[in-house]
């Protein structure tokens, strides 16, 4: 009996997904997906997770739960397909229905959307714990990047979303409505609570200066080389610091078509009255053309 671990990483978005099972049981879950989106079409396709599809068919695996550690803001997750076509429970943290409400406002969404998380078939809280096989998948609330964002710690693992990037990036930026620097810099203190030899699996890796893909490292590794959260770092420290790298940040590209799937569990906005699908892009700035 053992737990197994399969990355995939989709360049397009520098994400990587994730294929955890037991090996006994068969029984998988695969942790934030990513669905293919071209901005300049508009257009989606699911070679990347067909991809993921393919690997579990191929193992002969069952597939139990698709993990989100959070609403992301910078790729359209596939959650809603994989469910679609091989079942599971999509799970995310229970703050979600906050980042509903926040967004039904933002993109004026129609006023039956509803902001209670019924999408997902299942909220979770900090502390609980989901069975797979063999293993028992913790959940840790890592707020501040957003306020929903979750740590899936599984048998030494640690699955920490944007909360932390490689030691060579850094951390998550806390700009989003939502976010709170603070709060990431507690979420962080929970993860380096664990023990040293803990694995912490990355949700992006951008390849500084162009260095090999690189998506797991460990709490030691962190704590002693972190560009900018080391163990002794004091919370005003990063909190200064985290604050004014984000002042210089422009959004993600692929905010406004990401959190209005991201949102509903993946799911595409509802088709319009001529059955198609469209995404709302707000427009700022308006001032300037007075």
């Amino acid at each position: 009996m053992s737990l197994q671990i399969q990355h995939f990483f989709h360049p397009a978005s520098f994400t990587i997904s994730y294929v955890v099972y037991d090996d006994e049981t068969k029984q998988c879950a695969v942790i934030d997906p990513a669905l293919d989106y071209d901005p300049i079409a508009s257009s989606v396709n699911t070679a990347f997770a067909q991809e993921i599809i393919s690997f579990i068919k191929d193992k002969q695996l069952s597939l139990i739960y698709i993990l989100e550690t959070h609403a992301h803001a910078d790729h359209i997750s596939s959650a809603f397909y994989l469910k679609k076509k091989l079942g599971g429970d999509i799970c995310i943290g229970r703050n979600i229905v906050g980042i509903q409400k926040t967004f039904k406002t933002v993109f004026n969404l129609a006023k039956d959307f509803n902001t209670q998380g019924v999408q997902f078939d299942q909220l979770l809280n900090d502390g609980d714990v989901l069975t797979l096989g063999n293993f028992a998948i913790e959940v840790i609330s890592t707020p501040g990047h957003t306020p929903d964002s979750v740590t899936y710690l599984i048998e030494g693992n640690a699955f920490i979303g944007d909360t932390l990037f490689m030691y060579d990036s850094g951390s998550a930026r806390c700009d989003f409505p939502g976010g709170d620097a603070s709060l990431l810099y507690s979420s962080i203190q929970r993860l380096y609570a664990l023990p040293d030899n803990t694995n912490l699996y990355m949700c992006h890796d951008y390849q500084p200066a162009g260095r090999e893909l690189m998506f797991v490292t460990t709490v030691a590794e962190q704590k002693q080389k972190n560009i900018q959260i080391k163990a002794d770092t004091s919370e005003q420290e990063y909190v200064t610091k985290r604050e004014a790298r984000d002042s210089t940040l422009a959004n993600p590209k692929l905010i406004f078509p990401a959190l209005q799937c991201n949102i509903q569990a993946g799911d595409l906005p509802a088709a319009d009255n001529d059955e198609k699908h469209y995404f709302k892009t707000p427009i700022s700035g308006l001032e300037n053309l007075e």
